[in-house]
């Protein structure tokens, strides 16, 4: 077997499971040979959400134990995902691992970024060569340490004919901005699917509004929608980046009034205001000729519709009729990062990120 292969890992805000995906990467081109999503136990899941969705800074007693749980987690996912293709591990080059975002606080006197998952353990575990801790480097560098999917974006999407945008809507949603003349820039537009999960498990008892149906029952409350709107956030100018330490329910309850809208109303609201402000984000900027749409995000019906409702001039297709699966891009990006690395590959994101230089992503950790 070659030492060509790599594994990308990684577990977004809908904090479901661990994404991992196996790569060959040679000559300049990647092959997706295998992707699998290992749902979380209960124990960590349901720690996982009472720690995110209240928005609280997490204590080091629990960001400890959890390190070293998911540490193990992502271990035998990646050990999962080797079995499932057929492989052994002694065929795997390395291990790209994002791991769990608990907080990520880039800006102060004191900015942080809390990536869960300990490489380490990972790297023991699966006796294989580890990258993880990705947005430490960016941070220390002044930068945001968010979003870093453009990196791999501009591999994959850019085009010398026409000018693109790159769409992920995971837990919150980031743009790339691709012109055909130029350099790739990006970041963080607000909450993607975010709040609409966590109000969809607060009333429905579910993790996700599947296709929207649930939102598609209600209408937009415009008087909401202008309130969640006017937050400084969306006015706020690039490089920014954000998360659940931010977008949660209490930011919402925050805005809701007395009396409130009816559930399924709010419901709708976040649907409306998850595709304005990507339309808002993506007009500052200038339309593209094409927007291309990966994450969770794309199986979502009525939020897709009411993103083309919001831009109707905007050519919108999933990353899939480019070749890419829509749910394996973030884990493309961590194996990348990964082969990166440890070729010795600096990352320019002074244009997304608004780091001061060029550095080295992710800390390497061998078993």
């Amino acid at each position: 077997m070659t030492e060509d292969l790599y594994i990308g890992m990684l577990s977004g805000t809908s904090r479901d499971g661990v994404d991992a995906v196996l790569v060959n990467i040679s000559d300049g081109s990647m092959d997706l040979l295998h992707a699998t999503c290992t749902a979380y136990p209960p124990a960590i899941k349901m720690t996982l959400d009472q720690l995110l969705e209240t928005g609280g800074k997490p204590s080091a007693d629990v960001v400890s134990l959890l390190d070293e749980n998911l540490g193990r987690f992502f271990a035998r996912s990646a050990q999962n995902l080797v079995r499932e293709a057929g492989m052994e591990m002694r065929d795997i080059r390395a291990i790209g691992s994002h791991g769990q975002n608990v907080w990520h606080q880039p800006g102060g006197e004191n900015p942080l970024t809390l990536q869960l998952g300990r490489g380490d353990i990972i790297a023991r575990n699966t006796s294989t060569t580890v990258v993880a801790n990705f947005r430490a480097a960016d941070v220390k560098a002044g930068g945001q340490g968010a979003p870093l999917a453009p990196l791999l974006h501009r591999e994959l999407f850019h085009s010398a004919s026409e000018d693109r945008a790159i769409l992920n809507i995971g837990g919150i949603a980031n743009l790339t901005i691709l012109p055909a003349e130029g350099g790739v820039s990006g970041f963080d537009c607000g909450p993607g699917n975010c709040l609409m999960d966590a109000w969809t498990s607060l009333h429905l008892q579910k993790d996700f509004d599947e296709n929207g149906r649930w939102a598609a029952k209600g209408r937009p409350d415009q008087e909401l929608l202008h309130r969640l709107l006017a937050d400084p956030f969306f006015s706020q100018a690039p490089p920014k980046s954000t998360g659940l330490e931010y977008f949660n329910l209490n930011w919402l309850k925050g805005y809701l009034g007395d009396p409130a809208p009816a559930e399924t109303d709010i419901q709708a609201t976040l649907a409306e205001l998850s595709a304005t402000s990507i339309a808002a984000s993506l007009e500052k900027v200038g339309l593209p000729d094409r927007m291309m749409v990966c994450g969770g995000g794309v199986h979502n019906t009525f939020l897709m519709q009411r993103l083309g409702a919001a831009i109707p001039a905007l050519a919108i297709q999933p990353t899939s009729l480019h070749g890419i699966d829509p749910n394996c891009v973030e884990g493309l990006l961590f194996a990348w990062l990964a082969y990166q690395r440890l070729h010795g590959n600096s990352q320019d994101t002074t244009a997304i990120t608004g780091a001061r230089q060029a550095v080295l992503l992710g800390d390497v950790f061998e078993p």
